[in-house]
């Protein structure tokens, strides 16, 4: 299975970014300790990881300290070693994708947008709430998730578009 595992990490001078090698991880801890390993300094320590063009779990830590991990679809952790490691005691999100659609009322001056294509197949765990404070609140983070067509590359683009670290990630995809 191949996979994608790109770190982000917010400190005083800004976005920084490192690829992180998971080969051999033998629990979530130890995952969480090559995220802290990029920089433990940081303010906030996030990783995206992308597996076979289907899959992506984004992990967060604050201050290097409360994992918090969000799956786009809980078939990862059944299908491979991999997402049992990242997805395999993470529970259910409070939100499911069938709520995103119409949860925000548009704003008067604003055009309604068109309804977003969910696919039915995914079905996400985890906190889809852990990137609200970023700019990603969970019914859009949800959304993307869902939404047909979309990689788990073209979600992380999207995310780290919103991070403001689109181009750290972006370097590192092309290295």
């Amino acid at each position: 299975m191949s996979y994608f595992a790109a770190a982000v990490v917010r400190g005083p001078k800004g976005w920084t970014s490192a690829e992180v090698d998971l080969a051999g991880a033998a629990d979530i801890e130890e995952v969480a300790d090559r995220l802290r390993d990029v920089d433990s300094e940081a303010e906030i320590s996030l990783m995206f990881v992308e597996s076979d063009d289907s899959y992506l779990v984004i992990m967060r830590l604050d201050d290097g300290e409360d994992l918090r991990v969000f799956g786009s679809d809980k078939a990862f952790a059944e299908e491979s070693r991999l997402g049992a490691l990242l997805l395999g005691d993470v529970e259910e999100p409070v939100l499911e994708i069938e709520d995103v659609n119409g949860e925000e009322e548009p704003d008067a001056d604003e055009e309604p947008e068109e309804p977003v294509a969910t696919e039915p197949d995914a079905d996400p765990v985890g906190d889809a709430d852990l990137l609200a404070d970023l700019g990603i609140p969970a019914h859009k983070l949800l959304e993307l998730c869902g939404h047909e067509g979309l990689l788990p590359a073209d979600i992380t683009a999207e995310v780290c578009q919103v991070l403001g670290c689109a181009d750290e990630v972006e370097e590192l995809r092309e290295a």
